[in-house]
């Protein structure tokens, strides 16, 4: 089973994909737990690019090869070899995020942004999506470290990421669970239990 999280800044994706993955781990579950832009170590090279700020911009096309370059290493690296192996790969972030950032809010052509994560992907397509929806001037009074250049975009930007996901989900919705991400973290960890547990006892991903 292939599983993401989604969603803008602040919301407590990697906080729940890492409570996930230890309860997966716990019940004796074969997983990984991994998280884009980085995840291998040619990726975290290339993170450091896009969210670090540089003396000239970085435009929406750069940024999209960037992720998806990323995201092929991960892919070819990590996930594919896990899924061989039939592990459960938890990713913090993925193809939806370029949609929703470069896509809808930074105003890439939407079928170009896909083609283009078609390719990073190699067509692998997750089974479950987890989408944190909070409203992003709520969501950015729980950051505590210093923001990168993504996260110092303008609320207008966060909202237009918002929007694109919400998007994302209307035109997929069998794929993804919408999460309220201002409740608690116990509330938000149950519900994502109930639902990855109850697809594993059932056996099926989708």
């Amino acid at each position: 089973m292939f599983i993401t999280f989604e969603g803008g800044e602040g919301n407590g994706k990697s906080t729940q994909s890492k409570i996930l993955y230890e309860k997966l781990k716990g019940s004796g579950k074969k997983c990984i737990l991994t998280h884009e832009p980085g995840g291998t170590e040619v990726g975290e090279l290339i993170c450091k690019i896009l969210k670090s700020e540089h003396s000239e911009p970085i435009s929406a096309e750069t940024e999209l090869l960037l992720f998806n370059a990323s995201r092929s290493q991960l892919i070819e690296q990590v996930i594919l070899p896990a899924l061989n192996d039939d592990a459960i790969v938890i990713c913090d972030r993925y193809t939806d995020s370029t949609l929703a950032y470069q896509g809808y809010a930074r105003g890439l052509d939407l079928e170009t942004v896909r083609k283009a994560n078609v390719l990073g992907s190699h067509g692998i397509v997750p089974d479950l999506t987890f989408f944190f929806d909070m409203d992003p001037k709520s969501s950015f009074s729980r950051i505590k470290t210093k923001l990168d250049r993504i996260e110092k975009e303008s609320l207008a930007f966060h909202e237009k990421v918002r929007k694109g996901f919400k998007a994302i989900v209307k035109a997929e919705p069998k794929r993804f669970v919408t999460i309220d991400a201002s409740r608690s973290i116990e509330e938000i960890s149950e519900i994502i239990w109930n639902e990855v547990s109850s697809r594993i006892e059932n056996g099926c991903n989708k």
